[in-house]
């Protein structure tokens, strides 16, 4: 049996006539780069997120720089990130000449440790990006509360989690100061190429980013400020139009996928309960907890990827490939132990929980149309793995 990491044609293929509509009437409009399409589609997600000011992107790291940006970070500033996520949380603010600190990650969630984050603040720090790693929140009451407290701004990268819930329902990215979405193809909710989201309940902050977006040209050709190019495509807005009323359906098949592999991973004798961080013998999978599930709130963890760890992770890898499972490692490298910022000066060691997940995590198929028996074939082939090994 063949389990892809990730296939997009079923997804297609039930949309088909609305989505082939959508990008014929952006070529029969002959209006490609942002105007009205992109118009209604920041409309429909001003409303989706209940946030004031919603403007569309080129990229989600084009959404992190812009925020930035807006937020006037210069040389010498200092922004907190985990070390542990996508390489563009922490790219963006080299690109800036200002400077990553980095902070661990909770060994539960994954996303940002509130404590170390408190820690590492100094007289430089401008701003903290929180990470909403894999599609669940992080602890934003804490977050917000160390922030406010140092007059620091939140830049929410919500890349991974357009839809997700913080345990009060508030959308993630409408917490912080700015929120930042992804709309590249493999993304819960994923356009025909890339794309991003912006979003933001301070007015003036609004104004900012929408100048900025277009060059910093306010009228256009005139300058008082400095943008770029982040621009979204008219098609991607219209791709993303059709998309967004499924977002919820395709989130909670996600959820129900993780229950089910959890509940395969526990009856295979692999796993106690969901949650735990140490292997034993009880646990030779620790598989990912929902820690916001028992509050009520409907979109807790929407999946962006279901993640377990194991030892001999490469080794597992290998084995699935072999059985035609596809699976994905994120992230095999933490940024304190990227080579562009060994000039930072870190070591091995220094973020152990972050370094632990690193190379022992690793991504199983999760997409909405996986069937149960896919998931169980999975599950059958890492238990075959154990068995041998």
């Amino acid at each position: 049996m063949r389990v892809p990491l990730l296939d997009l044609k079923p997804q297609y293929q039930s949309l088909k006539k609305q989505l082939d509509e959508a990008i014929i009437r952006v070529a029969e409009s002959q209006y490609f780069i942002m105007g009205p399409e992109l118009s209604e589609m920041e409309k429909e997600f001003q409303q989706y997120l209940n946030v004031k000011h919603a403007w569309g992107v080129s990229s989600g790291t084009d959404a992190l720089l812009l925020a930035l940006m807006a937020l006037d970070i210069k040389p010498g500033d200092e922004v907190i990130v985990p070390t542990y996520s996508f390489f563009a949380t922490a790219g963006v603010v080299s690109r800036l000449f200002a400077t990553p600190v980095f902070v661990e990650n909770d060994p539960v969630t994954f996303n940002i440790d509130p404590k170390d984050f408190e820690k590492k603040i100094t007289s430089k720090t401008k701003a903290v990006i929180p990470v909403h790693l894999f599609g669940q929140s992080a602890e934003m009451d804490e977050i917000m509360k160390i922030a406010i407290a140092h007059n620091l701004y939140v830049i929410e990268d919500a890349a991974q989690a357009i839809g997700t819930q913080y345990k009060d329902g508030r959308f993630v990215g409408t917490i912080g100061h700015i929120g930042c979405f992804s709309f590249f193809p493999s993304k819960n909710l994923g356009g025909y190429g890339d794309g991003g989201l912006i979003v933001t309940n301070d007015d003036k902050l609004s104004e900012i980013i929408r100048i900025k977006r277009v060059h910093g040209g306010e009228p256009k050709y005139y300058h008082k400020v400095i943008g770029g190019n982040f621009r979204l495509d008219a098609i991607q807005a219209a791709v993303l139009r059709v998309k967004l009323p499924h977002l919820q359906s395709w989130s909670e098949k996600r959820q129900q996928n993780a229950k089910r592999y959890n509940q395969l991973f526990i009856e295979a004798g692999l796993a106690e309960e969901p949650g735990k961080t140490k292997f034993d013998s009880k646990n030779k999978v620790l598989l990912p907890k929902a820690v916001y599930e028992k509050s009520g709130v409907k979109n807790y963890h929407i999946y962006n990827q279901y993640k377990i760890r194991v030892e001999k992770r490469d080794a597992l890898r290998e084995f699935m490939t072999k059985h035609e499972i596809g699976t994905e490692i994120y992230y095999p490298v933490p940024f304190h132990l990227q080579e562009c910022f060994s000039d930072l000066g870190y070591k091995k060691g220094d973020f152990p929980i972050s370094e632990f997940s690193a190379n022992t995590s690793i991504a199983l198929p999760i997409y909405p149309e996986l069937s149960d028996e896919q998931l169980q074939y999975v599950v059958s082939v890492i238990r075959k793995f154990f068995d041998e090994n």
